[in-house]
Parts: structure tokens; sequence; C-alpha cells
């Protein structure tokens, strides 16, 4: 089924290793949705600390020459190609980052990624694939749902993807006010563990404690935050840590025997050695969490849907403004997302 689609619509494109200046927007003819592919009409797009990546040419994973940016959006569909089933016109949508990750481990051939390999959502229109989408939560906007794909599935893979997952009364530590650390606290608390949260801003505590953190380390106050995270669970150590930091051994020294911490990357773009004597010491499993699949989105959805959460906006910028987004992003120590508003 297919509907009449726009004359034109504009995009931005990216100039790799540009930075932000590599921003571009044009105008262009829409392709239509070929056999399984869908046009989605998108109302907003999340900035996240993966697209400065991008911006900057230091993505871990291939970037295409010209590519539509932003991996995180939500729309509406308008069109849908020959045999799609999953959705149909009029349905509130957004994306998996990989959209080829259906389910289980990933494996090689998932990745290729939105806003990388494959343009993104930084549109006015985005043609996906439609085993790509994944319905909205009924209570979200469209700005809220569009901050679900890379941080809160992150957060979510990071606290549950291991096979064991959280259980109630465990403590989780998050390391900073980021966007995958936000949503950590938010699922972790949900999920009936006690959480942790360390920050270097005063001013970002108490907003850490609102959102449901129980105890908030000021790593400016307390360098060594690892000492203030064993004194706060006497001694023992958390069960687990969401290191979106870099700060893989102190993580170690503030895991408990048998925790996990599970290593999302480094803001600062630092990356310390590590002593492996830590790993031994602390009797750790470590892994790499690199977002997650479709079914660990709409897993993590239906949690969101029961109990209502709501995502942390910091600040909409019209889609015209695009450029003064990234901009704001990249040096306001925003707390929470930044939203591009499309339409």
């Amino acid at each position: 089924m297919t509907a009449t689609l726009p004359s034109t619509v504009r995009s931005y494109h990216v100039s790799t290793g540009g930075g932000i200046d590599g921003l571009s927007l044009r105008t262009h003819e829409p392709r239509t949705p070929k056999e399984g592919e869908v046009a989605v009409a998108v109302h907003a797009a999340s900035l996240g600390f993966r697209e400065l990546l991008v911006l900057r040419g230091k993505y871990v994973l291939p970037v295409t020459p010209g590519v539509i940016p932003v991996s995180d959006g939500a729309g509406e569909v308008v069109a849908v190609g020959p045999d799609v089933r999953r959705v149909r016109p009029g349905d509130r949508v957004t994306a998996a980052l990989f959209p080829r990750w259906l389910d289980g481990p990933l494996e090689p051939a998932y990745l290729p990624q939105l806003g990388g390999s494959l343009d993104g959502m930084l549109t006015e229109l985005a043609i996906l694939p439609e085993d790509a989408l994944v319905h909205i939560p009924d209570h979200l906007s469209y700005a809220e749902a569009a901050t679900l794909p890379c941080a809160a599935v992150t957060a979510w893979n990071a606290l549950t993807g291991d096979g064991r997952g959280i259980r109630r009364g465990q403590t989780v530590l998050a390391t900073g006010s980021g966007g995958v650390s936000l949503f950590t606290v938010q699922f972790a608390k949900l999920l009936g563990a006690r959480v942790i949260a360390t920050t270097s801003r005063a001013d970002k505590e108490q907003r850490l404690r609102d959102l449901g953190a129980d105890e908030v380390v000021n790593y400016r106050d307390i360098p060594n935050w690892h000492t203030a995270a064993r004194e706060l669970t006497a001694g023992r150590g958390v069960d687990r840590v969401v290191d979106t930091a870099g700060t893989l051994e102190q993580s170690l020294k503030s895991v408990a025997v048998d925790g996990h911490v599970a290593f999302v990357g480094s803001v600062s773009g630092n990356w310390p050695p590590v002593d492996p004597r830590l790993l031994f010491g602390a009797a750790a499993t470590v892994r790499a969490v690199a977002v997650g699949s479709r079914a660990q989105f709409t897993s993590m959805n239906n949690v969101i849907t029961a109990h209502r959460l709501r995502p942390v906006l910091d600040r909409v910028f019209p889609f015209e403004e695009a450029v003064a987004a990234y901009g704001y992003y990249a040096s306001a120590s925003p707390f929470g997302k930044v939203i591009i508003k499309i339409r």
C-alpha cells in the first residue's frame, strides 16, 4: 500500500571528520518504499554521543560518505511498500539502531546501522525496513519516543542482557549523568534495585535523586568514587556497574565478587589501561554493550508502558537549527536528551 509522498523532502547530510561544520541541509526527491520498506514522516530526532563521534570521524563502525545522520528518531508511517505486514499508515513508530538485529546475540551481519552505514533519522521522510520498526508506547510523545533507540536500549541491555538480570534488592551503580546513565537510573529503580549515581556537578545531584538515585557521589569531591561505593555497600561492593565513562579500573574496584560491569564506552574519549589482576580480584564479568536487538527494544517498551516511564528531555530545537542543537549538546553538559523537532 502506498500513499502520495511529498514532491521534495529536506535531509541533513554528514561530511564525516568535518565536525559540526560538516553538516549540510539538502532538498531532494523522496524515494518510494520498495518491498518490505516503509516511509516514515519523522517528527523528532534525538542526539547522543554517538552522533558526535560520527561527525568527528571517530565512530567505531563504518560511516557512508554523505549519509543522513542520527540513529534515534520517531514518526508516523505514511506509506508502505509491497508485502509489508508489521505496520500500516498512521502507526506511530521508531526504529532499531541495527535494523537487521532482530534477536539473539550480535553478529557481524547485523552491524549496518542507522545514521552510519545506513541513512538515519535527521530527515523529514525516512525510508526504513519494516523489520526495524518498533511501535511507540501510547503515553509517549514523538520527542520522548525519539530518545529510546540508542540510549534507552543500551541501558536496558546493560541491566538485563547478560542472562541473569537484576534481582530485587541488588545495588546498581551508574556512572555520570548522560543519556544512558539517566535511563539506567530509571530502569534499575523500577526493577527494584538500590541505585548509586555519580556526577561531577553539584546542580545535578538532587535531579539524580529525584529521578530515582538512592545515593549520589560527586566525583569532583571524591575522585576515588569506588571507595564511596564500597562504603555505601558496607564494603561488599555493588552488584552491577553501568560504565559509560571509560573508568573500568574504578568500576572493577567498586563491584562485588561475581558482580557485573556493563562497559558502554568512554564519553571522555580516554581509554586508560586496566591491570588484568583487577579482573581476577573482582572475579567479575565485564561485558561490552553495543545497544541491543529489536526484541530487547520491544521488551523494554513493554516495561516503559507498564510503569508509564517518561524519558528526561533537556531542550528541543527546530529542524532548521539542527547545527545549533549539535553545538548545544557538545558544550552544555545537558541533563536529559537534546531533541530536534522536525514537524
